[in-house]
């Protein structure tokens, strides 16, 4: 057996990386130009040293506790309870910490998250999609005082809705946004979700009956066709948009009465009927739009902005999206789903009395292969993310 005493300790270092911008490899991970250099003054913090810069610098540049006099726990614990459903206000009263220091942990946060989960999100292979949008404000609808069709209307001037775009089969919410409900936007949320996929993925979109994600989708999806000259003379006729062969679009259009679901239709835009089945036909399914509106309820219970018939509403438009990259961050990574959960080949003993594990948590980023494992959210909070995209060598 080799000796232990004065063995040096390894520290793993393959996941930081130099900070200092004169430095020219700056932002690459794993060159093993970095070395431990211990806790400086009896920190909480590792110090490392960069052997080609002769820069120290700690583990925590990046990251929202880089600065903080204030515990690491007790942070972690607020965006916690954030991340939860609670209130600022009320979080700020359960930590005994001012609301201004939430509001201004939460919007770091933020920031860290989306460079966190931008890292993850690219270059996805993605069967369906399913897109909704649902308004954040319920001032305009009381019981029984108007109903749903006049509220939508009074509400499409409101700029707090919340798009979303999410994978059914393995529960990963692609893409979330802030804004109002026109075309505009909706072009805006198509092409956040082109910048993700891979080159040639083209996935069965599944969406309600809003009108303007036919235009999205068709802008985003689609190329160039030179139509034939019919007649021998004559200029030639004028080139046409036209979707992909292989795009597939279907919407789901609901029909209400007196705020009760009435009829539903199924309405195929682009592609053909039975194409459409034959890719839901591998998971069992029919057209739905059931997944993206059971989202739905886990952003109205986990984000205290949108929740119904609360007093916990944003101010603008980018304390709610704040919100919203932590709901996704922690959706995706952190909290594990009951229904992608994986049967363990031989059953793991606990260390209580009660009955042997039989089951592997999945998040939704293990079911789509983005992780291996379930990542708590002061590990979420500790990943440094290097600059996106890195500067290639040479």
């Amino acid at each position: 057996m080799p000796p232990t005493n004065r063995r040096p300790r390894e520290i793993d270092t393959s996941l930081h990386f130099c900070p200092h911008a004169s430095y020219y490899y700056r932002g690459w991970l794993g060159l093993g130009n970095l070395r431990a250099n211990g806790h400086p003054s009896g920190g909480p913090w590792r110090q490392f040293h960069c052997t080609s810069c002769k820069g120290y610098f700690l583990e925590t540049p990046g990251t929202i506790f880089h600065g903080k006099h204030a515990e690491v726990e007790r942070i972690v614990r607020v965006l916690a309870c954030l991340a939860e459903g609670l209130g600022i206000r009320a979080t700020a009263r359960v930590f005994e910490v001012d609301a201004n220091t939430v509001l201004h942990w939460l919007v770091e946060a933020a920031e860290q998250l989306r460079a966190f989960s931008a890292s993850f999100l690219c270059d996805l292979h993605l069967e369906q999609l399913q897109l909704d949008e649902l308004y954040a404000v319920l001032r305009d609808l009381k019981a029984g005082a108007i109903s749903d069709d006049e509220a939508i209307k009074r509400l499409e001037r409101s700029p707090y809705w919340v798009w979303t775009a999410m994978d059914p089969q393995s529960k990963l919410l692609v893409v979330v946004d802030v804004g109002n409900r026109t075309l505009t936007m909706a072009q805006r949320v198509v092409h956040q979700i082109t910048q993700v996929l891979a080159t040639d993925c083209i996935p069965l979109c599944l969406t309600d009956g809003f009108k303007e994600y036919r235009t999205a989708i068709l802008a985003h999806f689609g190329y160039w066709m030179q139509s034939e000259r019919r007649q021998d003379t004559g200029s030639m006729p004028k080139p046409r948009w036209m979707p992909l062969p292989e795009l597939l679009y279907a919407q789901v259009v609901k029909s209400y009465r007196r705020r009760r679901i009435v009829g539903v239709m199924h309405r195929v835009v682009f592609g053909t009927q039975l194409a459409i089945a034959q890719v839901l036909a591998r998971c069992g399914w029919t057209i739905n739009t059931a997944f993206i509106e059971r989202l739905n309820l886990d952003i109205r219970q986990r984000v205290a902005a949108v929740g119904r018939r609360v007093n916990t509403l944003c101010q603008g438009e980018e304390g709610l999206l704040d919100q919203m990259v932590l709901f996704q961050t922690y959706h995706n990574f952190v909290v594990p789903h009951a229904s992608l959960r994986q049967p363990l080949l031989i059953p793991e003993l606990t260390h209580g009395r009660g009955s042997a594990k039989m089951w592997r948590p999945c998040t939704p980023a293990m079911a789509a292969g983005l992780t291996d494992h379930v990542w708590s959210l002061k590990e979420v909070l500790l990943s440094r993310v290097p600059p996106w995209p890195q500067r290639q060598v040479g």
